[in-house]
Order: C-alpha cells, then structure tokens, then sequence
C-alpha cells in the first residue's frame, strides 16, 4: 500500500524556480505551465483596473501573480490576482500573503479550468476567502462567487457589454471593453 506523502510549505519554499507555476491543494503538488499571452493580457487589464480603483480610495492593495497566498502549512495557491482590504493587512508578509486574503482572482486558461473551477474554489472557501472571481477570456464574462457557508454562492456577472459592479467592489463599474483583448 502506498503511503501519501502531504508536503508543507518548507518544501514547496525548496522546490526551484524552473518557470513553472507550483502550489500546494492540501499538501499535493499541483505543476502547471505558465500562461499564455491572452490570459496574462487580461491579467494585466484587470490588475491596473483594480490597483487604480484600491489606491484612490486607500482600501487596501492589489498583487499581481506571482505571489504566494499562504492559506496553511500545506495550501499554498497563486491566484492570479488578489486584493486585500486595510482590515486584513496585517496577512502581508516576505513570503507572500499569510491567510486568506478578501478577493481571489482566476483567470481561465485551457489547462487551468478544471483547477480554477473545481479545486481551487473549494481550496478558497475552506480557507475563508470571501470573495472568488472566474475570469473566462474565451467567453468573455468574470463570475464573482461570495463565501456562504462552506461553499460560495454566485455574487455577480459581467458578460455582453454593460458594465457591471462585482463584489467587493460596489463602487466599481467594470467596462468590458477594457478587460477584453482585441
């Protein structure tokens, strides 16, 4: 019988920097390729988006991927964004972000959804993470999911061409136009 062998952030902190994106689901390894040109420019869109709205009202801070969100000794996920308001500033650490931060952001690639939609939702509702955004660049829509319970509930949605408000953001009215490459 095999034994599982449940992997700690030690570990994960040993493995070197090959170019490959690595996190820890409950002390397993999870390998998965660097993302493509689409998702890392709707990446970026978001994050500027986001970073200028957070600073003009000094509500926290924005961190674009890569960065560690250290949820325990063995999950440890790199959304590709994440914001955290001033009341959990204090999880902002060297290592990365140290507990759950107020906002996860995923962006869909091809090789990422079954993670994004499956795993990892699950991983962040476990762990305390108020707020969950999918983004699909092929379908061009963002789910906002809030934490109820155990499990998230659908919060939102930006799809067509009307801007639309997604929580914790309530004051923000995303323009789909600036999200969406060509």
């Amino acid at each position: 019988m095999a034994t599982r062998v449940i992997l700690t952030y030690a570990d994960y902190a040993a493995i070197p920097n090959d170019g490959k994106r690595y996190e820890l689901h409950e002390g397993d390894l999870s390998v998965t390729p660097a993302p493509g040109t689409k998702h890392q420019r709707v990446v970026g869109e978001l994050f500027v988006i986001l970073h200028q709205h957070v600073r003009a009202r000094a509500i926290g801070q924005v961190f674009v991927s890569p960065i560690d969100c250290i949820l325990s000794d063995t999950t440890v996920v790199q959304p590709d964004l994440v914001y955290l308001d001033r009341s959990r500033s204090t999880a902002i650490s060297d290592r990365g972000v140290e507990g759950a931060p107020t906002l996860v952001v995923e962006v869909l690639s091809p090789s990422t959804i079954q993670i994004d939609r499956s795993v990892k939702g699950q991983l962040y509702a476990k762990h305390g993470v108020p707020h969950y955004w999918i983004v699909d660049p092929e379908r061009r829509t963002i789910e906002a999911f809030e934490l109820a319970g155990d499990g998230y509930r659908p919060a939102g949605r930006l799809e067509g061409r009307q801007p639309a408000a997604l929580p914790p953001f309530p004051e923000l009215a995303l323009e789909p136009a600036s999200i969406w490459p060509g």
